[in-house]
């Protein structure tokens, strides 16, 4: 017995007593509920390291996710979905009926039909019907599967990233990596199981949010790793200490944290030494992944990617380099997609045209080097925004310039690799593209399908938190098994 451990358990409970404003009758009525009601599962000692592989609820067919985020929402009607009603109609009314009691970002009034200003062609022995913007996505038509009925519940960026990423439109909730990463572990030692790659001129407008745990132990939140600089800020030793150094004062605080451990049985404590082993292993195993200097000159031809410099094109690169190391969730954003319409940098016929060529040649190129590599067919690979953009043209300043609201109704994405089907088309919109008409795909239901193919069934995957079991896919999502392989 420890003299004092149990002084301060008695100091505890007479500080109880004292200080509890509702009286005993509280404490018999804690005394009557369930005692783990808003309790979090504590992992023990013995269950060491939270991110060891875990076996998937069934066999899988993909290990590996590298999730590509569109920041801003790319316009479907003029890169994936071609509606030849928009370019017949162009610059006349919308019907007020189709319009009536909608809610939008900007748009005042009964606005204008906006026709795309970009030519579509077939591509692929699939045919799949692609915008002249996307050349080099025409490439690998046939390694791609074309979602156009996907929708979603949110109309502004935050939120609605959030919604993607999290399942839940507002703060709180883990990410998607972060469950991933929860569910199976990650069969990398020396790398994070869930890495974020951020490019264009500002972040997400969800923030690191979006690559947060959430309620999950802190060991599953996304790591983020920077292209240019010090890859992860604070990973370097501090001056005047080396790495034997280091690892004796980890040993030592390890020692620390596992005899508080014993005390409290906070899983939190387990997560941080798990934290402090890592970030050890990282010291070496990052420099040598972030040093694409080492890649033949055929590899940077192919993906446009640029040593010592940052962008999307090093991050494709690097998220290859990343699951050939066997990093379980990969998440790159690109920002910029927001096609207003309300200044050139947001026309369609200019600014969005620069974040395909930001972005086309980069996305494409991975797809190939996952393939020619043997690592596609256990690799899923997911292309999109957050929600669509209008078939009106926002028309805010009257200035000329053409852009699309935020439109929740229908968007489109692709995925490749891991399970998915190869050059199909899924789901369909009406002649303006304003609904879904065919096979509607729920955010959640795209949820659903990326975990069905790591070997997750969503309903099982769940984490009791403040009274109930939380998943990703909240109350809701099916597998959306036609497009499955």
């Amino acid at each position: 017995m420890n003299p004092t451990q149990e002084y301060l358990k008695l100091v505890t409970r007479r500080q109880f007593f004292r200080n509890c404003g509702t009286g005993l009758g509280t404490v018999a009525l804690a005394s009557l509920l369930n005692r783990d009601l808003l309790a979090a599962p504590v992992q023990p000692a013995d269950e060491g390291d939270p991110t060891l592989p875990k076996p998937p609820h069934f066999a899988p067919k993909a290990r590996n996710v590298i999730y590509l985020h569109m920041a801003g929402a790319p316009s479907q009607l003029d890169l994936l979905d071609y509606k030849p009603k928009l370019v017949e109609l162009d610059g006349e009314r919308v019907p007020e009926s189709l319009i009536k009691g909608e809610r939008f970002a900007f748009i005042k009034g009964v606005p204008r039909v906006l026709g795309t200003p970009h030519k579509f062609a077939r591509h692929g022995k699939s045919g799949q019907e692609i915008s002249e913007v996307l050349p080099h996505l025409a490439e690998i038509a046939d390694d791609i599967c074309i979602v156009r009925s996907m929708r979603t519940d949110q109309f502004n960026h935050a939120p609605a990233q959030l919604f993607v990423h999290t399942g839940f439109g507002r703060l709180g909730r883990p990410s998607m990596g972060s469950w991933i990463s929860y569910g199976l572990g990650t069969e990398c030692r020396d790398l994070p199981g869930f890495v974020v790659l951020v490019s264009g001129k500002n972040g997400p407008d969800g923030g690191t949010a979006l690559w947060g745990s959430g309620f999950l132990p802190t060991i599953h939140q996304g790591v983020r790793l920077r292209s240019k600089g010090d890859p992860v800020l604070f990973l370097s030793n501090p001056e005047g200490m080396d790495r034997d150094l280091r690892r004796q004062t980890l040993d030592t605080v390890e020692l620390l944290n596992r005899e508080t451990f014993q005390r409290v049985g906070d899983p939190e404590i387990v997560t941080r030494i798990a934290q402090y082993e890592m970030a050890y292993r990282m010291q070496t195993s990052v420099p040598e992944l972030m040093d694409i200097a080492k890649e033949p000159a055929s590899v940077h031809e192919l993906y446009g990617s640029e040593p010592g410099k940052s962008g999307f094109a090093n991050n494709c690169l690097l998220a290859r380099r990343l699951v050939e190391k066997g990093v379980r969730f990969v998440q790159l954003y690109h920002w910029g997609w927001d096609s207003h319409g309300d200044i050139k940098e947001n026309d369609l016929r200019y600014g969005m045209v620069d974040r395909c060529r930001e972005t086309d040649r980069a996305a494409a190129a991975l797809v190939k080097d996952l393939k020619q590599r043997g690592l596609l067919d256990h690799t899923l690979v997911v292309w999109g925004g957050e929600f669509g953009r209008t078939p009106m043209n926002e028309a805010r300043n009257r200035d000329g310039w053409i852009g699309r609201d935020h439109h929740p109704h229908a968007f489109s994405i692709w995925m490749a690799g891991g399970g998915i089907q190869p050059g199909i088309t899924y789901g369909s919109t009406d002649e303006l593209g304003y609904s879904v008409a065919e096979n509607p795909v729920h955010v959640h239901d795209l949820q659903a399908t990326i975990l069905h193919c790591l070997g997750l069934e969503h309903t099982r995957l769940t984490y009791r938190f403040q009274g109930r079991d939380f998943r990703l896919t909240d109350v809701s999502g099916e597998v959306v098994k036609n497009i499955l392989a």
